[in-house]
């Protein structure tokens, strides 16, 4: 145990386990949680639905040049897409406007930075354990 304490890459190793830990928990998202709003004529236990801030919001999203586009790619007319929103239930509707935030475009760029960082970390790492013994040789 002791030779494992003193061996040349022990130091190295517990800075990039340090940053590691550190890159890792910096990425967690935050956790939030909060009750829902319920009209105080509502029967106990049943939930109240703003309709019309939940159409707003929906309708808000698509409204969307690209959005509206890649419906009609797969076949829905503006029209239809009303229809069927406006035949949603109060709680679809409602689920729908909630989830429409957390939809991305496109990728998480964050997550992709810090991976590239931690790969580059790593190969530092490597090429300091070696302490600059890469050879490559030709055949």
């Amino acid at each position: 145990m002791k030779h494992m304490l003193k061996a040349f890459y022990t130091r190295p190793l517990v800075m990039y386990l340090v940053l590691a830990l550190v890159a890792i928990s910096t990425a967690a998202g935050p956790a939030e949680a909060m009750l829902l709003p319920a009209s105080p004529d509502a029967a106990p236990g049943a939930l109240v639905y703003d309709r019309a801030a939940d159409s707003a919001t929906v309708q808000k999203t698509l409204e969307s040049k690209e959005l509206r586009q890649k419906l009609m790619d797969y076949g829905l007319t503006p029209e239809e897409t009303e229809a069927r929103i406006a035949s949603l239930s109060d709680e679809q509707l409602h689920r729908l406007a909630a989830n429409l935030d957390s939809v991305q475009a496109g990728g998480d760029a964050l997550s992709f930075l810090l991976g590239l960082v931690i790969i580059a970390l790593l190969v530092v790492l490597i090429i300091y354990l070696l302490e600059g013994r890469i050879e490559i040789k030709r055949k």
